[in-house]
Formats: C-alpha cells, structure tokens, sequence
C-alpha cells in the first residue's frame, strides 16, 4: 500500500470530520427510520452511507485525507489497512463491516431482488456498532 501522507488538523479539516461524522449520524437515524417503515432497500443504504461516512470521518481524524475525490474502495482500503491493521484502533471483527454493508447496499441499489428485513437488521447493526465505535475513537457522542 503507498504511503498516505498524515496532514496536521487545520480549523477546516477539523470541520470536515465534524460534517462528515453528521452525515454518518444522520444517515443512520435515516437508516432507523426506514427500516421502522418497512422500507428495507432504502434502510440498507441509508446504513451503508452512514458506514461509510464515519470512516471518512475516522480517515480525516487521523490526518489521513485523500486529495482528489473520495472513492469507496480507497476508504475501505485506507480504513482497514491503516485504522485496523497498521494502528490498531479498531477490532479486526469490523475490517468486513464496511465491504459486507455495501455489498447489501448494492444488492437494495442495483438488482430487482429486495433485501429482507432479517437482513437488513444485521446490516443495521453493524452500522451502528461501527458507528459507535468510531465515535469514540474520535469523541464524538452518536
């Protein structure tokens, strides 16, 4: 894996991990809410982005920070690789969380099978488990 560069935490990066992890917690009440409705296609990928979202945040906090545009596989390379493997600051049990979310996504986004309410549930769960564990790392209250 090429070394990513860690940046100092100017006022604006500190923003940027203050809207991102807004936008995790936002979209896992979303995620709540749709699946509270039945709608379990919307939920799968409301929890994903939620996901998804507090790894960025989880990135930004450790000064990691991509110069062009976010893209879903170097997230979930970079969270992996550096915030589990290398540093050590989450449990490996969630290193398929993110992979095995979007999987789910996918399947609610791009085929005409629906995803099951059990399945959602499990998708759900680990959203917020992952959520929470990245708001403590980076002391944010979910």
């Amino acid at each position: 894996m090429p070394s990513i560069p860690v940046l100092p935490k100017t006022e604006s990066w500190k923003l940027m991990i203050k809207e991102f992890f807004d936008k995790a917690r936002a979209n896992l009440s979303a995620a709540q809410l749709c699946y509270d409705n039945d709608l379990f296609d919307a939920s799968a990928n409301r929890a994903y982005y939620a996901a998804f979202q507090a790894a960025v945040a989880a990135l930004a906090h450790k000064g990691i920070k991509r110069k062009d545009r976010l893209d879903h596989e170097w997230v979930q390379a970079q969270f992996n690789g550096r915030l589990i493997r290398r540093d050590k600051l989450f449990p490996g049990k969630i290193r398929s969380y993110l992979p095995d979310i979007q999987a789910i996504r996918n399947i609610a986004d791009y085929r005409n099978d629906s995803v099951s309410k059990k399945e959602t549930a499990r998708q759900l769960a680990k959203a917020k488990e992952f959520i929470l564990l990245i708001s403590k790392e980076i002391d944010y209250e979910l």
